[in-house]
């Protein structure tokens, strides 16, 4: 997200040691064949626009209002698509993890549900992770038995020449209240050692996941296979795949994930 931030974290909606802002949006069939949106709310650094639609889904875009999240912040997306709706949700531009006033650790949390007969598209740009900074991402799906899900998430560590901050990102995905993955990636200055040797990051500095999850699965779906040069595919215990990536940087990265996107229909 970029932009400027007025003051210093500690009017309306902040706690003090930094800013506390949560962004809702809700998606529901709309009885004509569309989807409409009863809820579309977001305040802080959080703004959500509805965009021109074609077809059944409705697409909203997070707007970053502020610059952040810096140390100290509070984000909050939560987002759900009842029965029968289509909800694609994408970002303008890239979010910066950027250091604070404070030392404490930023966290940006992401929830999404999604019911029976429903899907949701969430498809944010790049979170980039600046020197200095220290943030802890926990993205959370809770789909129900019929639900269905396109996930993509991007991290680059450090802006071009620069060292990377603190990063801590987490991906939780639940079907049916069974758990179709759980996994952590912790990088930069203080992380777990190892994080960049050849069993994880191999001295790259952009990573991306695409999870896919459709009922058919169920029945069949994608076997284990490297993708390209820098991708691999796994399938998930349930109706779901991983798509990971670990590239040189943000660009190849995208272009890895959308082509395993077109791979998989």
């Amino acid at each position: 997200m970029t932009g400027g931030r007025p003051g210093s974290g500690t009017g309306p909606g902040t706690g003090g040691a930094g800013i506390r802002a949560t962004a809702r949006v809700e998606a529901r069939a709309d009885g004509r064949g569309g989807t409409a949106l009863p809820v579309l709310d977001g305040d802080g650094p959080l703004a959500l626009r509805r965009t021109r639609s074609t077809g059944h889904a409705a697409r909203v875009t997070l707007v970053g209002a502020m610059s952040g999240p810096l140390g100290g912040d509070h984000l909050t997306v939560e987002a759900a698509a009842h029965q029968g709706a289509a909800l694609h949700i994408a970002s303008a531009a890239a979010t910066l993890a950027l250091p604070g006033q404070t030392e404490a650790t930023a966290r940006y949390d992401v929830r999404l549900t999604v019911a029976d007969g429903a899907e949701l598209h969430w498809m944010p740009e790049q979170l980039i992770s600046v020197c200095g900074s220290d943030l802890r991402v926990t993205t959370r799906a809770e789909l129900a038995p019929g639900a269905r899900l396109v996930l993509r998430e991007e991290q680059v560590l450090g802006r071009t020449g620069e060292a990377p901050g603190r990063l801590t990102s987490r991906l939780t995905v639940r079907r049916a209240g069974q758990l179709l993955l759980d996994q952590e990636l912790s990088c930069g200055p203080g992380a777990p050692g190892g994080w960049d040797g050849p069993a994880v990051l191999a001295g790259h500095r952009a990573v991306g996941q695409l999870v896919v999850v459709r009922p058919e699965y169920d029945r069949t779906k994608p076997q284990p296979a490297p993708l390209g040069e820098w991708s691999a595919l796994t399938p998930l215990a349930g109706p779901g795949v991983l798509v990971t990536t670990v590239a040189p940087d943000a660009l190849l990265v995208r272009k890895a994930l959308d082509e395993a996107l077109r791979h998989l229909g």
